[in-house]
């Protein structure tokens, strides 16, 4: 036996189910995940993954792990309560599924274009054993989770070119910057993060104290804890010593590949990316996303500190046992209200702001997570208030008239990327005394969500001209909200950061097909929603 990730010697505890889990039919459950694991479909599944009172069951086409997780030390090494797992290998059969959790696999774009479509021997899964376990601590959790390879293209089921949700590298790797007041000036730097480790990192940045309540990964109580639960950890190296900034604005790129990203700003494509870079630190191989690696479940990540299978937006869509519904959170219709199912027992950062600092003021645009926020552009749809209508496609500013025009999604995005600016613009183009044009004072937190990069690295996948547009009118509009912060008076008191909610890795064409007749065969009712959350018996 093993211990992934340590030194340490094996222990012999079992993972526990969580509670509330419904336990379906093992053997139901047995036979659906043999299914996917037949040798036709081995081009497009990658891992299939159930768990049971023992632990956790990967398994591949060419190997199998099984691990357990138990809890870490109760203290650290001056003497701070901690709240940990650590993962115990207990079999390996065949190749081990898991055994690459390298962050720097493939860690600049040429590299990455050298291996497109990476084999299982060339791949990597960081933090594989923590984001598989996360995720079956949630009651909805689905009962075999089947993954995609890096190739298998959805277009025949209506996706798109540019693909991610899965666990390996590319798709995981979200590019992260964080500049300005009270950060050091690093430039990009080869490592990583993970997505959980933002929001601890942006409290602490901005001189909160720990929560007087707050518990660990293991839900157990945490002395350190800057969120009521808290995944991630603080990343002290980024920071300086200096006086704490006021304001902290940050910006996330949905579906940005952070190769293809930093690729740009070394160019000069990027030139206001570049200036924060100047001004910060990056990081070159990346925030890893939680699993699974989709828009909303890592959006919440990023301002919760905690994981999807803790903060309760399990994924894009799932099914809910208990209730007997699915369950979708991340479309247009669903949007403003996307975080009624966010538990009652973790923190958004702008509640933790608020509880840090009385009278603070927060600011949520065009993100679906803003619970907590002071203003919200979802709240004001949820109230029935109206936002100020877009340009036309052919009148957007900041726009690469060869994409916006003719792509659908890329006039939508663009006009939605635009209001969001717009909306920004009047929070920090104000009087220049310290508060915004409607007298307000400047927001302690602001949050902004771009979406073209997405939809345009979707369309044609990472390394297409549309997806450098997007990178190119995104710049445009942060350079923006930069100047207006300058003029605000408030730039050397502000710090900025810059993330994704995940990669995205270019599929290939040729690589099509469906596990849905693999499963239909076994004769077991099931539901597969949003790709992957299969449950069976229903």
């Amino acid at each position: 036996m093993t211990v992934a990730g340590s030194d340490e010697p094996a222990a012999t505890s079992g993972a526990p189910r969580p509670s509330g889990y419904q336990v379906p039919d093992p053997d139901r459950v047995r036979r659906a995940a043999d299914a996917l694991l037949d040798a036709a479909l081995e081009p497009i599944v990658d891992l299939v993954v159930t768990t049971d009172d023992e632990g956790y069951d990967v398994r591949a086409v060419d190997g199998r792990v099984r691990f357990r997780r138990e809890p870490g030390p109760a203290a650290d090494a001056d003497g701070h309560s901690r709240s940990s797992w650590r993962f115990v290998e207990t079999l390996v059969e065949g190749r081990n599924p898991l055994g690459d959790t390298a962050t720097d696999r493939f860690p600049s774009l040429a590299d990455e274009l050298d291996h497109r479509w990476p084999r299982r021997t060339e791949q990597s899964y960081p933090h594989a054993h923590e984001h598989i376990a996360q995720l079956f601590d949630h009651p909805a959790a689905p009962d075999v989770l089947c993954l995609h390879t890096s190739a298998h293209n959805w277009e025949d089921q209506g996706g798109e070119r540019g693909e991610h949700g899965s666990l390996g590298i590319v798709q995981v790797r979200a590019p992260f910057v964080l500049a300005g007041a009270g950060v050091k000036a690093q430039g990009l730097v080869p490592r990583s993060c993970r997505l959980v480790d933002v929001a601890p990192t942006l409290l602490a940045l901005l001189g909160a104290e720990p929560t007087t309540d707050g518990v660990g990964p293991t839900g157990a109580p945490c002395d350190h804890a800057l969120l009521a639960r808290q995944d991630g950890r603080v990343l002290t190296d980024l920071l300086d010593d200096g006086e704490a900034p006021g304001h902290v604005i940050g910006f996330l790129w949905d579906g940005t590949n952070a190769n293809v990203l930093y690729d740009m700003v070394a160019a000069g494509e990027a030139p206001n990316v570049a200036r924060l870079l100047a001004m910060g630190t990056g990081l070159g191989h990346g925030a890893i996303a939680s699993l699974p690696s989709v828009t909303l479940a890592n959006h919440t990540t990023i301002l919760t500190g905690t994981h999807p299978g803790h903060h309760g937006i399990l994924h894009n869509a799932w099914y809910d046992r208990a209730s007997g519904q699915q369950v979708v959170t991340n479309s247009p219709a669903t949007w403003p209200w996307a975080m009624q199912t966010m538990s009652p027992r973790v923190e958004t950062i702008y509640q933790a702001v608020h509880r840090a600092f009385p009278g603070a003021r927060t600011v949520s645009v065009n993100e679906p997570c803003d619970v907590g926020a002071d203003y919200s552009t979802f709240e004001v749809l949820r109230t029935g208030g109206q936002l100020a209508r877009p340009p036309r496609a052919d009148e957007l500013p900041f726009a690469t008239e060869r994409f916006v025009r003719p792509d659908k999604s890329c006039e939508v995005s663009s006009r939605i990327d635009h209001t969001g600016m717009t909306q920004t613009l009047d929070v920090w183009d104000g009087a220049g005394d310290g508060r915004s044009a409607d007298g307000a004072p400047l927001p302690r937190f602001t949050f902004v969500n771009f979406t073209l990069t997405d939809a345009a690295f979707h369309h044609s996948g990472p390394y297409a001209d549309i997806a450098r547009a997007s990178v190119h009118d995104s710049d445009a509009r942060l350079g923006q909200i930069l100047d207006a912060v300058e003029r605000s008076g408030a730039w050397d008191r502000t710090a900025f950061f810059l993330v994704a909610d995940h990669g995205m890795e270019d599929s290939n064409p040729e690589v099509t097909g469906d596990w849905a007749p693999a499963l239909a065969a076994t004769g077991i009712p099931y539901r597969d929603e949003a790709y992957g959350f299969i449950y069976v018996d229903v």
